[in-house]
């Protein structure tokens, strides 16, 4: 029993030490300790439909971050619903700046352009994610009314991002791999590839009898090399 005892101990704790590499491993390899992510809120003029949590944060095409939390909320100024968006970025993913990006130098950021729009992030499944970059010729339009995070400004969203997601013939891309997979199927019924893999499955054959017949002159040239200058002896009666 002390044996059995034991043993179930040891293998308890070495299931328990291999899931903590594992971990250790996920943890360390993706960054997550030493990463320190910086919140931000945005507020978008119109739809954002596409947006979702998780979506990329980028800077001329870099990801620096991800979309953390998509909320409404009602504005006493305006006596409208906005949609505040929360994002997490990572400054360490900005290497050399003369200017640390985070928190105690977003307001500079912002005086020199730093701007974030809406851009699509696939035409098929109309997703969208956030961009940034630097446009000093626009003017911060800040809401103010989210205290608990610092906001940083946005661009409006042009039309032509949704006109460009439904100009994409969903429904012809539809149609024509319905097709597609009709013409599969009826080529599969017709039991022409049924002959063909007949044909082909005979050729096969042919070709390892054919392989296997000059592995058999290889082997008796091997064993009898003057069958190059005499040829083959020949045997009585034939």
């Amino acid at each position: 029993m002390t044996k059995k005892a034991n043993r179930t101990v040891i293998g308890v704790f070495v299931v328990g030490a291999v899931a903590l590499f594992i971990t250790g491993l996920i943890v360390f390899g993706s960054g997550v300790i030493f990463n320190q992510a910086d919140e931000y809120v945005l507020f978008f003029d119109g739809s954002i439909k596409g947006l979702s949590v998780g979506a990329p944060v980028i800077f001329r095409g870099v990801r620096i971050g991800s979309v953390k939390g998509i909320s409404l909320v009602y504005d006493h100024k305006v006596k409208d619903l906005v949609i505040p968006v929360v994002i997490e970025i990572i400054p360490g993913r900005v290497k050399g700046a003369p200017k640390k990006w985070g928190h105690s130098s977003y307001e500079l950021l912002i005086k020199e352009g730093l701007r974030a729009k809406l851009e699509v992030q696939s035409f098929i499944t109309g997703q969208l994610m956030i961009s940034f970059d630097f446009y000093p010729d626009t003017i911060a339009n800040l809401r103010g009314i989210m205290k608990n995070y610092h906001e940083l400004p946005t661009l409006p969203t042009t039309p032509d991002i949704f006109g460009a997601m439904e100009d994409v013939p969903i429904k012809e891309i539809a149609q024509n791999l319905d097709i597609t997979v009709k013409g599969i199927n009826s080529l599969l019924d017709s039991g022409y590839l049924q002959e063909t893999f007949y044909e082909l499955k005979g050729a096969l054959q042919e070709i390892t009898q054919s392989a296997r017949s000059f592995r058999m002159l290889v082997d008796y040239l091997e064993q009898h090399p003057e069958a190059f200058l005499k040829g083959k002896p020949i045997i009585k009666g034939e």
